[in-house]
């Protein structure tokens, strides 16, 4: 799994896992930190002069900071991936002595399971999303 610096290009597919419409994730990739992670599939061929590889999106992640907070926006993905990701904004928040949040539905079993796999410890509730319910986790690096 490879990690990087999400860009334009990536927004139809980081729209198909956020389930969000492919121009508000071009804006998100231009307005927040916004990494993805990708598996290369098969091989490149070495007689090509290109650097285009073959890649399936697994998941991203999208943050910000302020008020001494490093802030979850959006992820999604597999389990694995965001795990994974999670990671990033928590490297950024270590660096900046800053703690980490993140808000994910009560139903999101998944999502839950890795920001829990990542090192995240509830804080109680959070604010209605979407209608539904919310945890807040934090954590400090």
């Amino acid at each position: 799994m490879h990690v990087r610096d999400a860009v334009e290009d990536d927004a139809e597919a980081i729209a198909a896992l956020a389930d969000a419409p492919a121009d508000v994730v071009r804006n998100l990739v231009h307005d927040r930190s916004v990494r993805v992670a990708e598996r290369q599939q098969g091989n490149r061929d070495p007689n090509v002069d290109t650097e285009a590889d073959d890649t399936e999106l697994l998941g991203f992640v999208s943050f910000d900071a302020h008020d001494r907070t490093v802030h979850v926006t959006q992820f999604g993905g597999t389990e694995a991936a965001c795990e994974r990701l999670l990671g990033e904004p928590v490297r950024f928040a270590a660096s900046e002595n800053m703690d980490v949040e993140v808000l994910v539905e009560t139903e999101a079993t998944d999502k839950k399971a890795a920001v829990e796999a990542a090192g995240f410890e509830t804080a109680g509730t959070g604010p209605m999303f979407r209608g539904s319910r919310t945890i807040r986790y934090r954590q400090r690096p």
